[in-house]
């Protein structure tokens, strides 16, 4: 069994120092050497995981300590990674920022030691010269458990300058293994909530990507970052590929032989947020999974018994997503009979009797309109009372990342009670239906795919 894929951490000072750039840059140009590139993204982020996947031509996956548990990120990590010749992580906001009050808990730092991976620092270095050299030195220092192989510089001003940072790193002991120019011709437009999914913008996502590949082919040494990808041995702690065939089946054989229901899962440009686990698991459970679009198709897929309906922009397409009145109707209808039905954020909206004043499926009696306030964290969440989902007093970790308000916030019967910030009920269950804000990785509780599934063969 394999478990020393050759592996490298891509992590900065903060955010918005280049590390997206660099990462998916350094994919895409691994990719076209040859390679078999495995795509990770540490933290709950969505959108980044779609650019991987176009530099790669692999599923992007996520790394997230928080909703997993760190027990699965190496698991999940050789699971998606399975195959590959080197793997690529994107880290999330600074190397030590981590979950909030739970010390390293989530951060870069912490997923790099469960991956026993080096850290490549993608450090701004836009207005400072020897400064950089401090701020390399830092962080380099500062656990060691992480270790920070090597820099990347961007944001460089001219040759002159490139000078000066060299000359600096030199007493830093950290190696440089890029230079990025200021000013780089690569687009990536952003909105409310972070970077615009590939979803909706193809072809300019893979002029993007492409331009991050010429980017950092032309000023990153691609052998030295190989090389250094290859000196990470085996993962820490023995571990084993995480897989999403359910442990508790102990039957195969007559499992097989069980009618296999069509769960639909929205997809297309309204509805772009999904773990690839998620699927996996369903199909693992016995399920047909089918993807459908709601801003195009008016019918939902044949035969469907049960409906997941995850994170996205229904916000943006919300004209466009109430005019298709079919497949709204068919929604309600599938929701009224008592069909499962899993919303998530998104989900939840489009859900809602109308959003922004445009009519929505209506199957649930609340309203949903864009607000300026952002909702963002990690959650701890106990479920209320039985779901499609789970059964009371089931806890799962969540995360909340919107810019919406649902009235009322929760229904007669919630989804979860949620403990931070503060305590709370939200969510909705009723008749098969539930439907909240909070995200949720089903790989730390497989068992919630195998009860959907099982609930669409009986209802």
């Amino acid at each position: 069994m394999v478990t020393s894929v050759p592996r490298l951490v891509i992590a900065a000072p903060s955010s918005g120092s280049g590390k997206t750039t660099v990462a998916t840059g350094l994919m895409a140009a691994f990719a076209a050497r040859g390679l078999a590139v495995s795509p990770h993204k540490v933290g709950p982020d969505y959108i980044d995981p779609g650019y991987h996947a176009l530099a790669t031509g692999r599923a992007g996956r996520n790394l997230d300590a928080y909703l997993c548990g760190p027990e699965l990120v190496a698991p999940l990590f050789l699971h998606g990674a399975r195959g590959c010749d080197l793997a690529v992580v994107e880290g999330v906001m600074g190397l030590y920022d981590g979950a909030a009050g739970e010390g390293e808990l989530a951060s870069t730092a912490h997923v790099a030691k469960l991956l026993g991976a080096p850290v490549v620092l993608v450090v701004d270095a836009s207005s400072q010269s020897r400064s950089v050299a401090a701020l390399v030195h830092g962080f380099a220092s500062w656990d060691p458990e992480v270790r920070v192989g090597g820099v990347i510089v961007n944001k460089v001003a001219s040759d002159r300058h490139e000078e000066l940072l060299r000359e600096a790193l030199d007493s830093s002991g950290v190696p440089v293994l890029g230079v990025l120019r200021r000013a780089a011709p690569v687009e990536t437009p952003s909105r409310h909530l972070g970077l615009v999914p590939v979803a909706e913008r193809q072809s300019a996502a893979v002029e993007a990507v492409e331009a991050m590949a010429a980017l950092v082919s032309q000023g990153c040494d691609l052998e030295a970052l190989e090389a250094l990808a290859r000196t990470a041995g085996d993962l820490p702690g023995g571990s084993v590929p995480w897989t999403p065939a359910l442990p508790t089946d102990d039957h195969p054989t007559r499992s097989a032989e069980r009618p296999r229901p069509v769960i639909a899962v929205a997809g297309g440009e309204a509805f772009t947020f999904s773990y690839a686990e998620h699927t996996e698991l369903l199909a693992a459970a016995g399920a047909d999974v089918a993807v459908f679009d709601p801003l195009r198709d008016e019918e939902l897929p044949e035969g469907t018994a049960g409906l997941v309906v995850g994170g996205g922009f229904p916000e943006v397409y919300a004209g466009e997503l109430s005019a298709n009145e079919p497949l709204r109707k068919a929604v309600a209808e599938l929701a009224s009979s008592g069909a499962p039905v899993a919303a998530e954020c998104a989900g939840l909206l489009y859900l809602c009797r109308e959003l922004d004043g445009q009519p929505m499926c209506g199957v649930l009696d609340a309203t949903a309109r864009m607000s300026e306030r952002l909702t963002l964290g990690y959650r701890d969440a106990v479920a209320v009372g039985d779901s499609v989902l789970a059964v009371a007093g089931t806890r799962m970790r969540g995360h909340e990342f919107h810019r919406t308000v649902v009235e009322p916030g929760a229904g007669a019967a919630p989804a979860w009670g949620v403990r931070a910030p503060v305590r709370r009920v939200e969510g909705f269950v009723q008749q098969g239906v539930h439907a909240s804000y909070l995200h949720t990785h089903w790989a730390s509780r497989p068992g919630v795919a195998r009860r959907f599934v099982e609930r669409c063969r009986t209802s």
